[in-house]
């Protein structure tokens, strides 16, 4: 079993799913008192996020790049971003490292293959809906075509993610409105929708919808998960 580094902290609230989802995984593979090999640096938010509103994600790549080094520094074989936002700069965080940095977008991209969906909905930060660093990766890579919301419903889901999502709030109406957003992506054509915001699925959950929902935090925690393992195994 590797170590797996996590870059966490935003939020914290996704951070812990994070958490919980590794440790259980090695519990059920392993059993008795076996639990997972993590390192976690946790940043303060309210630095990135000052970043990201502010433009300067050179400065944030340059803080999550020297935090995913002290993360290889400490003993980590591989490194995550704890979120799906800040992949915008993963090429500048993968710059600090050698080890491999397993890209979210890629552990969403294999299950949504797996299914054999060709469509999906993506809600999310309003960069990781509107830029191409998440989408163009879905479509070269998995051959995925993704829809978002029209830019009034993209505003309301920017706007429920920082102002309460990431400040722990899970409020009915807001839940509610993201459900009425997510049978407007049915009706564009989305076979499944991807929950591109590591706090979205502490919102919003399977047996909400009958649409398939991609709840990429557990699902890029199952990425490191496997890669752990195959790493161990094939260096056994």
């Amino acid at each position: 079993m590797k170590t797996i580094g996590l870059l966490g902290g935003m939020s914290w609230e996704s951070t812990t799913l994070y958490y919980e989802f590794l440790n259980r995984g090695v519990r059920e593979r392993l059993g008795g008192l076996h639990s997972a090999k993590i390192l976690l640096h946790s940043v303060d938010f309210a630095e990135i996020e000052h970043c990201q509103v502010s433009g300067q994600w050179q400065k944030a790549g340059d803080l999550l790049g020297a935090a995913a080094s002290g993360l290889q520094n400490s003993g980590a074989d591989m490194v995550l971003i704890c979120t799906n936002l800040m992949h915008k700069v993963a090429a500048q965080i993968e710059s600090h490292i050698s080890v491999p940095l397993l890209h979210i977008a890629d552990a969403a991209g294999q299950e949504i293959a797996r299914q054999g969906l060709k469509k999906v909905g993506l809600l999310g930060a309003i960069y990781t809906m509107e830029e191409d660093f998440y989408r163009q990766r879905l479509l070269e890579k998995y051959g995925v075509e993704v829809v978002i919301p029209a830019r009034k419903e993209r505003e309301l889901v920017q706007r429920v993610i920082f102002e309460e999502l990431c400040r722990g709030e899970f409020r009915d109406e807001s839940k509610a409105a993201y459900l009425s957003i997510i049978e407007e992506l049915e009706e564009q054509g989305a076979e499944g929708v991807i929950l591109g915001c590591t706090e979205i699925p502490l919102l919003v959950k399977p047996e909400d919808t009958t649409l398939p929902l991609f709840n990429t935090a557990t699902l890029h925690a199952a990425y490191a998960l496997e890669e752990s393992f195959v790493a161990s195994c094939a260096a056994a």
